[in-house]
């Protein structure tokens, strides 16, 4: 087997093991971290691909402005949580 094969097999289980612990990781920072490296092997198997329009694409949109996205959120999230609910800024008790 040549390192180019062994590479692209390692690449294969990789998305398939950081798209799992994406999914199914109890712990949400977790989770939002493995989506971001997720996007980033996804953005070098794009590249092995021989297509770096979309490697770029990935990079730019699927790990960077997807995964500040999603950090904000959780920030969010978790900030709401310590105030133990809805926040009071939207009227609600």
């Amino acid at each position: 087997m040549s390192a180019a094969v062994i590479f692209d097999a390692l690449l294969a289980l990789l998305i398939l093991v950081l798209a799992w612990r994406a999914v199914t990781d109890p712990l949400r920072f977790r989770a939002v971290v493995s989506f971001v490296a997720l996007g980033l092997v996804l953005a070098v198997t794009w590249f092995r691909l021989s297509a770096p329009d979309l490697a770029l694409a990935e990079a730019a949109v699927g790990s960077g402005l997807t995964g500040a996205l999603l950090l904000a959120a959780l920030r969010r999230w978790d900030e709401r949580d310590v105030d133990g609910g809805e926040s009071s800024e939207r009227g609600e008790p």
